[in-house]
């Protein structure tokens, strides 16, 4: 075995393939989202009231903001900075509520996704080069089984944590305690806003970015030799709390920046900055801090005609 650069939880042995294998339903997950989504469209119009609007809305921003992408992406996928342990508990707490999964699954996909994204070719499941309707169902119904995998190796500061390990085996029912305080506040409507619709909007939303992300839009850099290049979304940048800035994040995967240039809005940006401010943030890193990746090469920019940075501290060293 031998350690995947980028990754210290990736050990591929040399005939590891992240191109063969075979689509495969995925049962739970499929029951998961699906009954959820189906309650959405079922009940959401028939219990629609502004203050359950209102809930979604609020709870939606604060999951995706705080859980998904500062707790569960940017601190305990990436590390890219530092807080206390409490903080991170509530933070990937949060990120569980979002619904997708929890958080060592969260983590062993991402980290198999982006180790097969670097290789020279991976297979579509992971470059989401399918049709829309066809990424879809392998996205939200099915997994990936590969036939030669590479080895999945937590660190043991995650692998030996009693807090994860129970909120792992048991992340879908964390739902039912709030759609139980939902129901109790503001009937029906609060707890299918609450909870259906939420979850079934975000999960769907996380496929639609990540899918659109590798397709198509803004590109500034290229990984080269890279099967999978990402792209920014700019339309889903402010409503994905800064995760749809993707193809800054292919350069600097370890940046809790990704809005890199102006005008690209980044709330979870915004939030670590907060918890700075507060003293609860340290060893914050940006794309200077980042060890140098002789892949990455900066597009020239299409007005200037040349390739310049926006800001000289983002320079590639």
């Amino acid at each position: 075995m031998e350690l995947v650069p980028g990754s210290e939880r990736i050990r591929a042995a040399r005939d590891a393939s992240p191109a063969a294998g075979r689509v495969c339903w995925a049962k739970p997950r499929s029951l998961w989202i699906g009954s959820l989504t189906l309650a959405a469209l079922a009940g959401g119009p028939l219990t629609f009231a502004w203050d359950a609007f209102a809930l979604f809305l609020a709870t939606s921003a604060i999951t995706l903001c705080f859980g998904h992408s500062v707790g569960m992406h940017r601190r305990l996928i990436h590390s890219s900075f530092h807080c206390p342990r409490w903080l991170e508990y509530l933070c990937v707490y949060l990120g569980t509520l979002v619904g997708m999964a929890g958080p060592i699954g969260m983590i062993r996909f991402h980290d198999f996704r982006d180790w097969a994204q670097r290789q020279a070719d991976c297979h579509d499941y992971f470059c989401h080069r399918r049709s829309f309707w066809q990424d879809a169902w392998w996205q939200l119904h099915c997994e990936l089984v590969l036939d030669r995998p590479p080895r999945f190796a937590l660190e043991p500061r995650l692998a030996n944590d009693r807090f994860y390990a129970f909120v792992e085996r048991t992340w879908m029912a964390h739902q039912l305690p709030w759609a139980l305080l939902f129901f109790t506040i503001g009937g029906w409507s609060w707890l299918v806003w609450g909870v259906c619709v939420r979850v079934s909007v975000c999960v769907i939303g996380h496929w639609l970015v990540g899918h659109f992300a590798h397709r198509q839009g803004g590109q500034d850099w290229i990984v080269e030799g890279a099967a999978a290049q990402g792209y920014n979304v700019k339309l889903a940048g402010l409503i994905s709390m800064g995760e749809a800035w993707h193809n800054n994040h292919h350069a600097f995967p370890g940046s809790a920046k990704l809005g890199l240039f102006p005008g690209q809005m980044d709330p979870g940006w915004w939030l670590i900055k907060a918890f700075e401010a507060a003293g609860l943030a340290t060893d914050i890193k940006l794309p200077a801090d980042l060890p140098a990746r002789k892949q990455l090469r900066r597009l020239a920019d299409p007005l200037a005609g040349e390739a310049v940075l926006a800001e000289p501290r983002y320079a590639v060293r």
